[in-house]
């Protein structure tokens, strides 16, 4: 007795692997600005100690901007994977 598997890739499939690979996406390139941000304030702060709390607070807005920005992508793609 043999057993058969049949995988249909069908249009629903196709775009549910889509919408997780650009989900994946958008975090690894959250994570990479955020990492960048966080880099260069830290490079920045070392240079110039006194500006720290500045450079802190303008560092704390960028990294929200990019989380806000980020969060409404993947909502979007959740949305397209959910309903699409």
């Amino acid at each position: 007795m043999t057993a058969v598997i049949n995988i249909e890739l069908n249009d629903k499939g196709l775009g549910m692997l889509a919408g997780l690979i650009a989900c994946g996406l958008i975090v690894i390139g959250a994570g990479k600005g955020i990492g960048n941000l966080a880099g260069k304030a830290t490079e920045a702060i070392s240079r110039q100690p006194e500006a720290g709390g500045r450079i802190f607070t303008a560092m704390l807005v960028a990294a929200s901007f990019i989380e806000g920005i980020a969060l409404f992508a993947l909502v979007i793609c959740l949305v397209a994977i959910l309903f699409g």
